[in-house]
């Protein structure tokens, strides 16, 4: 971002912001979504960041870097007004977690994929809930959008020191969380296991007498 770029948007000039808003969108529209979990949600951030961006253009320094970071702040502020961000990131690991998945057969490995996947999906979902707001947004900016320390402080309005502390927490209640979900996986795929061979040792049996009883 030029320092001729960041004036011409001062400026209000259209296509400079035309431009901001082609480099820019699909990032805040990610983010958008990563803070809500819900995607037509996430349209709505976007266009009314764009709009307070617009509105607040007089604000932007004359000098500086990339003005992702300015969007991605105005995009965690407009997810607030929204809310329900946690009950909505619950509802999508609920669908996940309950995804229909075909019966036990010989594609066995295929299937325990599926439901890794599946897991792992709502795994993921089901910790980016169970965190308190201010702690995703801070987890967002810096492993998702990999803000520095000092932009995500800048886009948020708040101290290094609080970036780091709050990233801190975060980080290790994803981290247990991760922990009892692989367990979980582990146990599931030995279940899986038992169960195919189980049903293919009946199956096999069955032939077999079947086949006898025939001679």
């Amino acid at each position: 971002m030029t320092t001729d770029m960041r004036t011409r948007i001062r400026a209000g000039d259209p296509d400079a912001f035309a431009e901001l808003y082609d480099a820019c969108a699909r990032s805040v529209y990610n983010h958008a979504f990563r803070l809500t979990a819900d995607w037509s949600v996430a349209e709505d951030v976007m266009s009314a960041t764009f709009m307070e961006a617009w509105r607040r253009r007089e604000s932007i320094e004359p000098d500086g870097g990339s003005l992702r970071p300015w969007l991605l702040g105005i995009a965690t502020n407009v997810s607030r007004s929204h809310g329900r961000g946690n009950r909505r990131y619950r509802a999508a690991a609920s669908a996940a977690a309950g995804a229909g998945v075909p019966e036990v057969a010989d594609h066995a490995e295929e299937i325990a994929g599926r439901l890794d996947d599946r897991r792992r999906i709502a795994a993921t979902l089901t910790a980016l809930g169970s965190l308190r707001r201010p702690e995703r947004e801070v987890l967002v900016l810096c492993l998702w959008e990999g803000l520095e320390y000092t932009e995500a402080a800048r886009a948020l309005g708040i101290p290094v020191g609080t970036v780091r502390s709050r990233l801190s927490r975060a980080r290790g209640r994803l981290r247990k969380l991760a922990e009892a979900e692989l367990a979980q996986l582990a146990r599931e795929k030995r279940e899986l296991t038992r169960t195919n061979r189980q049903t293919k040792g009946d199956r096999d049996y069955a032939i077999r007498s079947a086949q006898e009883g025939n001679r």
